[in-house]
């Protein structure tokens, strides 16, 4: 048994070093939105924003959106159905700017979800060569368009996606937002996502899709994600099956977001998504979420336990501090990188425990068909153990 042991808690020291050996890999191969040279010429761009009841954050995204230095852009907001000032304020900024159209959402039909409903009506109207999807709580750096083509132009790419820099405010939003962008940090080697056709090796924000229209019309747009409730990563998905080529930026000096504003959106938002992210795949699920668990927290107990005096002979004090030692770093660089507040580095416990349970809440919203979305029921997916 002890045997067993020794190689349970090595086995969490080996997982631990990978994931810092790629986080340490991603610092040199997650390039920044900025560092490319301007090309020299410019595809007109639509940018897209889809926004339902937000009177709060579509004033200043619209405007960081229509201050860009970009020299041929339109901006299309689609109302979709708000029941809040957010029309009104629409109307107010088109009549101050030529370049934004308002458009008025139309009836959800069935099997579509909301905002893919809305980004689908955006797409049409869009004359652009590029269309940019981005969400109404994002500001953008007036050089964000501009530095955005030229990285799509220089790389290649046919989606432009990028890690935005979420702003935290709440301790429900310091303790949950900031895992997201690690957990893609830490545990997807990019460089090797960039170069390799799988599709699973991606990682999409919604909060900034920069398509080539071609390609976006060639895999079929958001109406052959119309019901998945994280259409980002599907249609990041759906580039790489297809053969196109995509391509992740850190634009946390151009982007920002507050993605949830309290406890409640976080909890109804991450129970929305997590079990999304897994296909609806019951037992990986299961796995993940137990492993990292048991990676994060594992090694605390033995420490405290062997601090307290517990005598535990099949287990190891010095593997344990180890893997501590190793959570503590692949955590800071994630932080670092994303200008994530540093002293949250130390209530990493806190976060993995509080996303466990948010994800089996997701499980078991899903599995009953009780997840919801600013007000709206989603619908009831398919799920598969494996």
């Amino acid at each position: 048994m002890s045997g067993f042991w020794t190689q349970h808690q090595a086995g969490i020291v080996g997982f631990l070093t990978v994931t810092l050996l790629i986080a340490l890999s991603n610092l040199w191969a997650l390039r920044r939105l900025g560092d490319y040279r301007l090309p020299s010429h410019y595809p007109r761009v639509s940018v897209l924003v889809p926004a339902r009841n937000e009177e709060d954050n579509i004033g200043p995204c619209v405007r960081s959106l229509l201050a860009q230095d970009y020299p041929d852009f339109e901006g299309l907001v689609l109302d979709d159905g708000s029941t809040d000032g957010t029309g009104a304020i629409l109307a107010a900024l088109a009549a101050e700017d030529v370049r934004l159209r308002v458009l008025q959402g139309q009836p959800l039909p069935d099997g579509w979800l909301g905002k893919h409903w809305a980004c689908h009506q955006l797409a049409q109207a869009a004359s652009g060569e590029l269309l940019l999807f981005t969400d109404a709580d994002t500001r953008h750096h007036p050089h964000t368009l501009q530095g955005a083509v030229a990285a799509l132009i220089a790389e290649e790419a046919d989606l432009l996606t990028l890690f935005p820099r979420e702003e935290v405010v709440t301790w429900a939003e310091r303790l949950t937002v900031p895992i997201f962008q690690w957990s893609f940090f830490s545990l997807m080697p990019i460089a090797l996502a960039h170069r390799l056709p799988t599709p699973a090796l991606s990682a999409t924000i919604g909060q900034f899709l920069l398509f080539r229209r071609p390609a976006y019309e060639a895999i079929g747009g958001h109406a052959t994600v119309r019901e998945d409730a994280v259409d980002d990563m599907a249609l990041g998905r759906r580039i790489k099956a297809h053969g196109f080529r995509w391509r992740l930026l850190d634009g946390t000096r151009h982007v920002h977001c507050r993605m949830y504003h309290g406890f409640p959106e976080v909890w109804e938002g991450f129970s929305k998504n997590l079990f999304a992210v897994f296909g609806y795949r019951i037992l990986p699920f299961l796995f993940v979420w137990t492993w990292t668990w048991l990676v994060f927290w594992e090694p605390l107990v033995v420490l405290a336990l062997k601090l307290a005096g517990v005598r535990l002979p099949q287990l190891s004090a010095g593997l344990a501090a180890v893997a501590v030692v190793e959570s503590l770093l692949v955590w800071g660089i994630a932080y670092w990188r994303f200008h994530s507040p540093r002293y949250l580095v130390f209530f990493y416990p806190l976060s993995v425990l509080l996303f466990v349970i948010i994800a089996m809440r997701s499980l078991a919203l899903t599995l009953t068909g009780r997840a919801t979305w600013k007000g709206r029921l989603l619908a009831r997916h398919r799920v598969r153990w494996l």
